[in-house]
């Protein structure tokens, strides 16, 4: 209770509450631009332009004095000058990336170190070098406030402003270099906009910590989701705990507050590793075994039909077939008793219900349309296609099944011989929910789209080469000879050898 009584009273202090709000405005800036970091694989820079920028400040102090105008010019121009020597020797000296990082951000930080001890040893001169390195947010003054509260502004409204451009040239620099957009200018602004929030965490947690509060915010919230606007804002609120829950531990506990703030960031990243629902390592957990019980439970259910002849069975003759304890057959048994799939008889044997017997003949189905599927379509050998089956039958939807069953024609039996049980539903199904056809299978006239999902690389770059792409619609057109498949869209005709056309694969478009 004291120290809850003495951090309200500390928080209600001038200071405290600049670093308050300074670090709120450094985890909101660190946060958002952290994920365009993380994605284009710019970890190493931002980390190079953090020690680069100590001699833009050297080099401000000796031009302006302890001027907040000066440190900020003199920064963000070292940031800058860091990041086109950088790129410089990639592309001009054909450098490694990590060696022109290493290089540049390791020469331009003992410049700054040697600076600022060389400027301190002048009398009536003070530039205490831990709080560059390390910051202090206790120390902020109103215009450094002035300053954090511009540059998040600033970051924030050029996000939303060019959301696009950062969008395209972080996911399709192809696209967006072919769309026209100057994706060097675009790097470089990048660049800009990561000095700038350098120079806004400089005093709060100092040149050495600033990449973790860029880096580690980002990389949680990527843990927690895909879409890129969920990602910034769980960055920048991710950024905003860590900073204002790392100066509240420092207050309290006596602790250096940049530390305190990466320590915490670092606290959160691994709760989201361990917990984020889809990607968290217990999750995936709990999935996998829930996913292991199944596949057990129907393993457990398909050996009883196959010695169905015996009508009854019991738990030792179960266990020799299965690659299973004993322990664990008996907990599937009882598993497969609760859902009403078998019955207990007398003296320990079991026998399917009809529920059961219903479910059993559906995994069996799967299970060899899938081998079916596997040596028809996919070309695998008869050695190939238990193995394969196995691992995808327990997860294949029952919708995918009833699809390849049309596909291959609704066969009676599978590879080896064995008999595929039917369903009656599966009369139902129409042509076009079919996963794809042939493009051979297209009449004169009718329209399809070209599928992503081809055979192999070769028809992929065949059809690229004969200039058509994935998800182009077409309709094909009479062709006066036999060898080639005529096809016409809004880019253009094209001619396909009809060799290649038999196996490229397409989904018809039903015209309305």
């Amino acid at each position: 209770m004291n120290g809850h009584s003495e951090l309200i009273e500390i928080l209600q202090q001038a200071y405290a509450q600049r670093a308050l709000l300074a670090s709120v405005l450094v985890g909101i800036t660190c946060g958002l631009l952290g994920v365009f970091i993380v994605l284009r694989n710019m970890s190493l820079i931002g980390d190079a332009l953090s020690h680069a920028i100590l001699p833009g400040v050297v080099a401000g102090f000796l031009i302006a004095g302890h001027s907040l105008v000066a440190f900020f010019t003199g920064s963000v121009v070292a940031g800058l000058i860091a990041a086109t020597a950088i790129t410089w020797l990639q592309r001009k000296i054909k450098a490694r990336e990590d060696a022109a990082i290493g290089i540049i951000f390791s020469a331009m930080f003992a410049l700054g170190i040697i600076g600022i001890s060389a400027v301190t040893r002048r009398q009536g001169v003070h530039l205490d070098m831990k709080d560059f390195l390390f910051g202090n947010v206790l120390g902020i003054g109103n215009e450094d406030l002035w300053l954090g509260a511009l540059i998040a502004l600033y970051t924030v409204a050029c996000i939303l402003l060019f959301y696009r451009f950062f969008f395209i040239t972080t996911f399709q620099v192809v696209t967006a270099q072919t769309s026209g957009i100057r994706v060097d200018w675009m790097h470089y602004f990048m660049m800009l906009l990561l000095s700038f929030a350098v120079v806004a965490s400089l005093q709060s947690v100092g040149v050495v910590l600033v990449v973790a509060m860029l880096i580690i915010p980002a990389s949680t919230a990527l843990h927690l989701s895909k879409r890129l606007p969920m990602v910034l804002l769980l960055s920048a609120a991710t950024g905003v705990a860590s900073a204002v829950g790392g100066l509240i531990l420092a207050i309290l506990m006596e602790f250096p507050p940049g530390p305190a703030m990466t320590l915490l960031a670092f606290v959160l990243y691994l709760l989201a590793v361990l917990f984020s629902p889809d990607n968290g390592l217990i999750p995936q957990f709990l999935r996998g075994r829930s996913r292991r019980h199944t596949r057990q439970l129907e393993d457990v259910l398909k050996l009883i039909v196959k010695l169905q002849e015996r009508e009854e069975f019991d738990t030792h003759t179960l266990t020799g077939k299965l690659n299973l304890s004993e322990s664990v057959v008996l907990r599937r048994l009882q598993s497969l008793k609760n859902r009403g799939w078998i019955l207990q008889g007398s003296r320990g044997s079991w026998k399917l219900t009809d529920a059961g017997l219903e479910r059993a003949y559906e995994l069996i189905r799967a299970h060899r349309l899938w081998e079916s599927y596997l040596w028809r379509e996919m070309g695998l050998s008869e050695g190939q296609l238990h193995a394969q089956a196995e691992r995808y039958e327990h997860s294949l939807p029952q919708g995918f099944i009833d699809a390849v069953d049309a596909r291959l024609g609704y066969p009676v039996t599978d590879p080896h011989g064995s008999s595929i049980p039917q369903r009656e539903a599966t009369n139902d199904l129409h042509l076009e929910d079919l996963s794809f056809i042939r493009l051979t299978e297209l009449e004169p006239g009718e329209a399809g789209m070209i599928l992503s999902a081809q055979p192999d690389e070769g028809v992929r770059l065949k059809l690229w080469d004969a200039g058509i792409s994935a998800g182009q619609p077409f309709t094909r057109i009479y062709a006066d000879q036999a060898d080639v498949v005529c096809l016409q869209s809004s880019r253009g005709d094209y001619t396909l050898p009809t060799t290649l056309a038999a196996r490229v694969r397409v989904r018809r478009i039903t015209q309305k």
